[in-house]
């Protein structure tokens, strides 16, 4: 069975089992502490980060990866590390594609995977901002990118869904990345936006707002079976937990209460 060596707050891992999921992968989840990370792990993480992908392991290490230490010599399985490799990986091995067929729409959905990760810096970047002019900064360059995937959603919609999105309503199964095909580019954002889940109790960012397109690709991430379970019930304690401990402009506004006003 493969392995998957996690971290629960890691939104990269959870593309990956996103992508298991929607698969029909059989998979075992194993999370590490990134803060103090056993020499094991250190050994098959190059990059010493999450996610990792361990195929093959051979069943005589199963007992030990299921206490969640495994020693060194368990490189008898290969080790493939950082999200988007472990992605092909998995649609160049396994059924159920969620990459389109077409070479030329593979390569956007591609570029739009890249994208998500550029949006997930700019969120970290948010959150570990050290003061108000950082924050402003890398709340404007979110909605910037929030502006361009506006624009991308529905860009290539089947006609029978145009009559749909003209009337500024979605589709009954949910107004994916490319309309009704469930693709990479979805499960790389399902994580994406639950970081606002978090920002939103705090005020409004001005980062989603006015985006219709945008606001109901969220909704339908939140509901898909897949997204919902790539975390573990504790995930929003631990990302509140994880924001407000970042000593910077965002955990001050949690230690305040403050609200946010929306951006003019």
């Amino acid at each position: 069975m493969l392995k998957l060596i996690s971290h629960k707050l890691c939104p990269y891992v959870q593309r990956a089992v996103i992508a298991l999921t929607e698969k029909g992968v059989p998979f075992e989840r194993i999370d590490v502490d990134l803060a103090n990370k056993p020499e094991w792990f250190k050994a098959i993480s190059p990059l010493g980060k999450t996610p990792v992908l361990v195929v093959h392991v051979p069943e005589k290490w199963a007992p030990v990866f299921r206490e969640g230490h495994a020693p060194t010599e368990m490189i008898d399985g290969t080790a493939i590390f950082e999200s988007a490799v472990i992605l092909e990986y998995l649609e160049d091995t396994q059924a159920n594609p969620l990459h389109p067929a077409d070479p030329l729409a593979r390569a956007e959905h591609r570029a739009w995977i890249e994208f998500g990760s550029a949006v997930l810096n700019d969120i970290a970047g948010l959150y570990a901002a050290p003061d108000e002019t950082a924050f402003n900064a890398k709340r404007a360059a979110l909605r910037d990118k929030f502006l361009r995937i506006e624009a991308r959603l529905g860009a290539h919609v089947p006609k029978k869904w145009e009559p749909v999105f003209q009337k500024g309503h979605a589709a009954d199964n949910g107004p994916w990345f490319d309309g009704e095909r469930f693709s990479l580019v979805d499960a790389v954002f399902g994580p994406v936006f639950r970081y606002f889940n978090a920002f939103e109790r705090i005020g409004d960012f001005g980062i989603l707002g006015g985006l219709p397109k945008v606001a109901r690709w969220r909704i339908a991430l939140a509901e898909r079976p897949s997204v919902r379970a790539a975390v573990s019930p504790d995930y929003p304690d631990l990302l509140w937990r994880f924001l407000s401990a970042r000593d910077s402009h965002l955990s001050r506004l949690i230690a305040r209460g403050a609200l946010v006003p929306a951006a003019a």
